[in-house]
């Protein structure tokens, strides 16, 4: 069983290691482009200068093959080269459907395990050449597409009951409210439960209630920094990736892009999860205590310019990357991976 778990975590870190190029691109670039253009009350990012447009558009575009590449590995690790293509599409259609990368996932062990199934079949001998690609990769193209589009339709019935949820929320407690939203923020990092979170607190600033998207830009950097803090605290707990990860998670909190932890969240989600939504949550509550505003559809100290309760928005958001980053590293052994680069790539050998 545990030999089993143990490859299990060498595929999925198969998958993260080939990843945290692509968010560190993809975040540094967004946050730079952010960064130099500012926050607009109202709008959010105000990126207009053709230059800095263009920087964000390739670190979006890049951001666009972290789920896919996320899932293509994971199905490399698992089914070798024939599984990389269905790994690939299967990691699209999550992004597509808006899985986020916990459909990523899902979609990279589905197309590895149906590849690597194919690929024991014995076929007459005329196939054999042509079953590594075109055989394998179509039929496990096929597999993992369908499951993609058989849990599409019930993301998105838990999406509109979750919103509905939150609003029958807004006229009770701020304070609960504000501990669910954090929660939800952190739990999947700009999947299904992040968006409906982010998007009803943007849609109170269209109302023209500011403290609930308050809490929300706490939740927002909260695990980005908290992941970030913790590789500074205890390295030898991250493998050689994630501490470069780390530096580039510690910009992307900076300027409110949550996805700079999924690169943790990946690799060991039983341990980041849990202790990034308690973090979040925390920092969403107190964020609530103290009547904190946000008047731009966005997070992270990079609107600070635009929050009411500027101290007590610090004071939320540097308890919750404390909460974090120390509960992370309680619940974390030191790693025994050791990651290498090798040019463009990066190879993992874990001890089996």
């Amino acid at each position: 069983m545990k030999s089993e778990l143990k490859k299990l975590r060498t595929y999925l870190m198969t998958g993260v290691s080939y990843m945290i190029p692509i968010v560190v691109i993809g975040g540094v670039l967004i946050a730079l482009s952010i960064a130099l253009s500012g926050i607009k009350a109202g709008a959010g990012a105000d990126v207009t200068n053709p230059i800095l447009t263009k920087m964000l558009n390739i670190g979006v575009k890049a951001f666009k093959l972290m789920v896919p590449i996320l899932a293509g590995y994971i199905a490399f690790g698992i089914a070798d080269r024939p599984g990389l293509a269905p790994g690939l599409v299967g990691g699209a259609l999550a992004d597509e459907i808006g899985a986020g990368f916990l459909g990523g996932i899902i979609a990279g062990f589905i197309a590895g395990y149906t590849a690597r199934w194919i690929k024991s079949w014995k076929v007459p001998k005329q196939l054999r050449a042509i079953m590594p690609i075109f055989v394998i990769p179509l039929l496990s193209s096929v597999v993992v597409g369908a499951c993609m589009y058989i849990i599409g339709a019930p993301i998105s019935n838990f999406m509109e009951s979750m919103t509905e949820t939150l609003r029958s929320m807004e006229t009770g407690n701020s304070i609960l409210l504000a501990i669910v939203m954090g929660a939800m923020i952190a739990f999947d990092m700009g999947g299904p439960v992040n968006k409906v979170a982010f998007l009803f607190g943007a849609a109170m600033i269209k109302e023209g209630v500011f403290t609930v998207m308050g809490p929300v830009a706490v939740a927002i950097c909260v695990p980005p920094l908290a992941m970030g803090v913790a590789t500074l605290l205890s390295p030898k707990k991250y493998s050689l990736a994630e501490k470069e990860a780390g530096k580039g998670a510690l910009a992307m909190g900076l300027i409110g892009i949550t996805e700079g932890a999924i690169p943790f969240a990946a690799g060991d989600p039983f341990r980041v999860i849990p202790s990034i939504v308690t973090g979040s949550a925390i920092g969403a509550a107190i964020a609530a205590i103290g009547k904190v505003g946000d008047h731009a559809p966005h997070g992270g100290p990079i609107v600070l310019p635009v929050v009411d309760n500027k101290i007590m928005f610090i004071i939320a958001v540097v308890v919750g990357v404390a909460v974090s980053a120390l509960m992370v590293n309680l619940l974390k052994k030191e790693t025994i991976e050791e990651v290498k680069s090798a040019g463009d790539e990066l190879e993992i050998s874990l001890d089996l």
